[in-house]
This record gives C-alpha cells, sequence and structure tokens, in this order.
C-alpha cells in the first residue's frame, strides 16, 4: 500500500459505499489549545468518526451494538463502509474494551462498583451493560463536554429505545443522571471539560465514589491533552479511589516510517496528540501507570489482541465478512495502537488470572 493510503484508526479516512462522514458531532474530552476552539471542534468531530466507523462494523456484522444506530445519521446515498481493515480495527479495539470490563464486572458481581469513562461521547458501552439481564450495582459516569453531554441528554429523552435504559434522566446544571436504575445500578452523564478537572475550585463530581473498586477508561481521549494535563487528569481520580483501574487505549511508535506516516495522516486534519510523543511504546504507556500509583500494569497491542485473545473460530467468522487482502498493512497498523492497563488494590483479580498477555 503507497504510505499517502495508508489509514489508521484515528484518521478513519477510508470509506466504501456512501461518501460523506455523518453522525452527531460528540467530544473526546478537551484539547490542550483553549485559546483556539476550532482545535476542540476538530477533536470533537473524532468521534463522530468513530460512531461511523463503529455503525460500520455493525453493519457488516463485526459486532453486535443494537444502540449504535442511533449515534449516526444516515447520509444520502446509503450508510458509510469502512475499509476491511478499519472495520477489523473497530471490531478488535472494542473487544478488547470488552474483554477487561467483562472480567472487571465478573469479579466484583456482589458488589457495588464503578466505571468512569472519559471523552465517552457517543459510546454506547453504558446501555449495552445496562441492558444485560441480572446486571446490578453498578454506577456508570460519563464526562465530555457540556453541549456533548446534553447532547446525549436529548437523544436518550428522544429515542424510546435509549429512553427504556435509561428512563426520567434527572437534569442538573452541566450533568444528567439517573441514580435509581434497577438492581441498584446508577448512571451519571457530566458535562465537563476534563481540563477543568485540575482547576482549584473544581467541585467534586456529583455520584462519584471514592469506595467501590472503580475502572477509568480512556479510549483515545487523554492523548489529545498535554502531557502535564493527561498526567493531572488521572492524578484527579488516583488521589481519592483507592482500588483502582485504568484501561487506555492509544496509538505509539510515532518515529518509525508507519508512525510518521500515521502521525501525518493526523496532522492533515489538525490532530495533534502531545502523549503520542512521550509514551511511544507500551513500556513507556505501563510506565505511565505505575507512576501514578498502580502497582499491576499489563499492555497488549491491537494486534496481540487479535492474535492471543480472538479464538480461531471467532477468527474464521471474522474473515469470513469480507476477507482482508491487506494482510502487512494490518500488522502494521494493529501493532501501531496498544491497550495498556493497570490496577491497584482489591477488585480486579480477574485481570491477574484470566486476561492472557
Amino acid at each position: 500500500m503507497p504510505a499517502p493510503s495508508i489509514p489508521n484508526l484515528l484518521s478513519l479516512r477510508g470509506s466504501r459505499g456512501g461518501s460523506r462522514g455523518r453522525g452527531r458531532s460528540h467530544g473526546r474530552g478537551g484539547h490542550p489549545h483553549s485559546s483556539a476552539p476550532s482545535h476542540d471542534s476538530t477533536i470533537q468531530g473524532t468521534d463522530t468518526d468513530a460512531a461511523v466507523s463503529r455503525m460500520s462494523a455493525v453493519d457488516l456484522g463485526y459486532l453486535h451494538d443494537p444502540f449504535a444506530q442511533y449515534f449516526v445519521q444516515n447520509p444520502v446515498g446509503g450508510a458509510v463502509r469502512r475499509l476491511p481493515i478499519i472495520n477489523r480495527g473497530t471490531y478488535t479495539r472494542t473487544i478488547a474494551l470488552d474483554r477487561l470490563i467483562s472480567s472487571f464486572l465478573s469479579g466484583t458481581a456482589t458488589r457495588e462498583r464503578q466505571i468512569i469513562s472519559l471523552g465517552a461521547g457517543t459510546d454506547t458501552r453504558c446501555f449495552k451493560l445496562f441492558s444485560q439481564p441480572g446486571l446490578a450495582n453498578l454506577i456508570y459516569h460519563e464526562i465530555d463536554f457540556p453541549a456533548i453531554a446534553s447532547k446525549k441528554h436529548q437523544l436518550v429523552n428522544a429515542v424510546p429505545q435509549l429512553r427504556s435504559i435509561i428512563p426520567n434522566p434527572v437534569a442538573g446544571s452541566n450533568s444528567w443522571s439517573n441514580s435509581s436504575l434497577p438492581n441498584g445500578c446508577q448512571y451519571w452523564c457530566h458535562g465537563l471539560d476534563l481540563r477543568d478537572l485540575l482547576k482549584d475550585d473544581v467541585k467534586s463530581l456529583d455520584g462519584i465514589r471514592t469506595d467501590v473498586p472503580t475502572v477509568l477508561i480512556s479510549e483515545c481521549c487523554l492523548c489529545y491533552l498535554e502531557v502535564p494535563q493527561a498526567k493531572g487528569v488521572i492524578n484527579y481520580f488516583a488521589k481519592s479511589i483507592s482500588n483502582l483501574a485504568i484501561a487506555i487505549y492509544e496509538p505509539i511508535y510515532p518515529d518509525d516510517s508507519f508512525g510518521k506516516q500515521m502521525v501525518s495522516n493526523l496532522a492533515a486534519r489538525r490532530i495533534r496528540m502531545p502523549t503520542l510523543d512521550v509514551y511511544q511504546d507500551p513500556e513507556k504507556q505501563q510506565l505511565r501507570l505505575k507512576e501514578a500509583g498502580l502497582s499491576l500494569t499489563r499492555s497488549l497491542t491491537i494486534g496481540d489482541v487479535w492474535r492471543k485473545w480472538v479464538v480461531d473460530e471467532e477468527k474464521e467468522r471474522v474473515d469470513s465478512l469480507e476477507g482482508l487482502d491487506e494482510v502487512e498493512e494490518w500488522d502494521l497498523l494493529a501493532d501501531h495502537y496498544v491497550v495498556v492497563w493497570g490496577w491497584r488494590g482489591d477488585g480486579f483479580q480477574g485481570w491477574e488470572s484470566d486476561l492472557i498477555v
């Protein structure tokens, strides 16, 4: 594949079918240059890309997500179809985070537990989890820009299938919630620029529990902040939650030939990832979690997730959906993204015993 046409899981420039990216513009938690609102808007647009890619993977049978359709708009000419290499990437990153969360929930099934998703945007994970029969005692938080949180609130109120999962949400000044979901579950959506967590006068987020096992998720969110800001956001939660795990999905290896092209593709869209210059490989990604006070850390590239976590039968099923001609390009692409996770305290035994790395 010629270098200028190399796709990546963030720029998501390749598509088939419809020719226009579409969907509601949702946020990723903030961009370092507050003086340039257009940069924030550009970063928020990456979540529109993610929603379109998720819908492409769902339409083609890679993923099952009955809620994805409500977060995209159908363009003239039909649904957008991503390239097979992008669909496989969307599938693999999704099952990686799903497996981490499933292991956490299985290990804490008899107690209260908490998930905090940074820059959640159009993410549908909360709806999928709350629709599972028997799920109990889960407190789920999403944090994104106020405008994004408001749009999600409006969408939930407007779509019966979403409203049936989170009914009668109560609106606050910059947040909305339902703290009385079935089986002791709660949902909180906070309208907040993550950079505001670093301000001296920041108020505590409603509903956040510091006394229960908690997973903090950053799925291509913290990478858009300046490094001190990204550290500050992690420390905001790490300093108060003793039983804490963190799961991060980000690109790596910016300095090899593929990585340079990847960075160039992002720069063409006015997207910059400051943390990519510092946490350049899996080892440095794990080190950042240890520096935040987590005692145990692990990581897998997306390529490793495909090779080690996807069983042969499932690989055959995914291969049969479209086929993949660009095998070498897939290997390059998948090995330039990493899922890193770490934990301390109680509630994460499954992460140590059940997850092969």
